[in-house]
């Protein structure tokens, strides 16, 4: 009897634990992809990313080479931020840059995703205190403004003309669920 109720005691420990865990994790997520709901339509929200992204590389580039915990975070800090902001655009607003017939554009920024990636694998594989780690993350965020200013000044504002109401809105509620994904 008293091992019948130590078990039923503990299923009931562990499930009430799996539902705590699982509601955490559903709070963080909304935590993390709280402040581009908030930015309003997936356009200003994904130039709310750009310039979240923007402070990160301000962060690291206020390092010095004997910072280098300090840069390993960072970087680390960049890497998802990237990985988010890049799902919610390949998966929801470059496809739909697609669907309205702009695939030369969706293909060029896309391939640009893969350039960050490239930056990515070679910042993470040298030393944070090696003398090259700011050089090349100069030249990452570089590359990075040149992409936003593209897809904020020509390539969002064009696509955003080119949908209704709707259709916006559906593709800010994608993008979102997107986000979600990986926050």
């Amino acid at each position: 009897m008293l091992e019948e109720k130590t078990t039923r005691s503990f299923a009931i420990g562990a499930a009430a634990g799996l539902t705590a865990g699982l509601a955490a994790n559903a709070v963080r997520k909304m935590f993390v992809q709280a402040p581009t709901l908030m930015a309003g339509e997936w356009d200003d929200a994904l130039a709310a990313e750009h310039q979240a992204t923007l402070a990160i590389f301000d962060q690291i580039e206020k390092t010095e080479d004997k910072h280098s915990t300090r840069r390993a975070i960072l970087l680390t800090q960049l890497k998802h931020a990237l990985a988010k902001h890049a799902l919610e655009e390949e998966n929801a607003i470059y496809a739909a840059l697609r669907v309205h017939g702009q695939v030369a554009e969706a293909d060029h920024l896309n391939s640009d995703h893969g350039y960050v990636k490239q930056y990515l694998f070679e910042l993470s594989s040298m030393a944070a205190n090696h003398p090259q780690f700011l050089p090349k993350i100069r030249d990452f965020r570089a590359m990075i403004e040149t992409h936003m200013r593209e897809e904020e000044e020509r390539i969002f504002p064009k696509l955003r003309n080119m949908l209704s109401e709707e259709e916006n809105a559906a593709l800010t509620k994608a993008m979102n669920l997107e986000g979600l994904k990986i926050a």
